[in-house]
């Protein structure tokens, strides 16, 4: 499909935070950027709970894509503003809703859903951090949606290649909506000319995960060395934590790094309550 035909596809984009801009930016370079940005209403954010939009309204209002932030999805005004229109494709990557039937039947060529986990395994709403808790290996899953979780049938996987796994929170996200937009560039214009063989997923081997909160952000410094590592490494957006004592107080201090050494687990670079971010054996030397 040359770039002529690729401006004729009417796409809706359905997602939420920077892992779907990523998404989007890779769609614009291949000249298939959405005319349309579905994302979740403006939130209030931060100690002073200022009204904050989501990143994928910033980057549809700088690329002048028009937004739609409905409350439910089920809305018959909703439901109607799309039906107005005669869409080709809906593409859903990190949108943090439930997507009715309704809605993923309206588009002409279906609605592919980029997951980034090996479907069937880590369906859920957190498989990054989960692939980084539990996992050995990970990847990526273009997959076609239905109206049960992470439940379709896959168009394309790629499994992650990485030597230093498991590896931050941050880095796992960049790299595999790199690869997930890679791979979804390539597979729409197939996709669209019907060169795409679906593959059933095994439903049998479907492992389901929680969305992470964060209480799971504390480190029981009795637990597994392993485990606390790679909890650190996963939840590094909830400030991952442990308590220790300074002239007979407690104080919380937050992980900023950490390594594995001689099946030892050894803090790096930490964060103590009130204090700025230090190295750890400064830390311990003051305590």
């Amino acid at each position: 499909m040359n770039n002529k035909e690729n401006q004729k596809l009417n796409i809706a984009f359905f997602g939420t935070p920077e892992f779907s801009v990523n998404i989007l930016e890779k769609m614009k370079e291949a000249e298939l950027a959405p005319s349309l940005v579905i994302t979740v209403p403006d939130k209030p954010k931060g100690r002073k709970l200022l009204l904050t939009p989501p990143e994928t309204k910033i980057w549809a209002e700088k690329n002048n894509v028009a937004i739609l932030q409905p409350t439910k999805l089920k809305d018959e005004k909703f439901l109607n503003e799309l039906k107005e229109t005669n869409w080709d494709l809906f593409i859903v990557a990190s949108y943090g809703k439930i997507i009715p039937q309704a809605v993923l039947d309206i588009p002409k060529y279906n609605t592919i859903n980029i997951h980034p986990s090996l479907l069937p395994r880590l369906r859920g709403a957190s498989p990054l951090q989960s692939a980084i808790l539990t996992e050995d290996k990970t990847g990526m899953t273009i997959m076609l949606m239905d109206a049960e979780m992470d439940h379709g049938p896959i168009l394309a996987q790629k499994e992650l290649d990485t030597p230093n796994w498991p590896i931050k929170i941050d880095e796992l996200e960049n790299v595999m909506a790199e690869i997930g937009g890679q791979m979804l560039v390539e597979i729409i214009p197939k996709w669209i000319k019907g060169e795409i063989k679906i593959q059933e997923q095994d439903h049998s081997k479907a492992t389901y995960i929680n969305k992470i909160n964060k209480e799971e952000a504390f480190i029981d410094l009795n637990e597994n060395p392993e485990k606390n590592y790679r909890k650190i490494l996963a939840l590094q957006n909830f400030n991952p934590y442990f308590f220790a004592e300074r002239n007979g107080k407690k104080i919380r201090v937050i992980i900023k790094d950490a390594k594995i050494e001689e099946e030892k687990l050894i803090f790096t670079r930490v964060l103590p309550e009130g204090k700025k971010e230090m190295d750890y054996q400064d830390f311990f030397r003051n305590l």
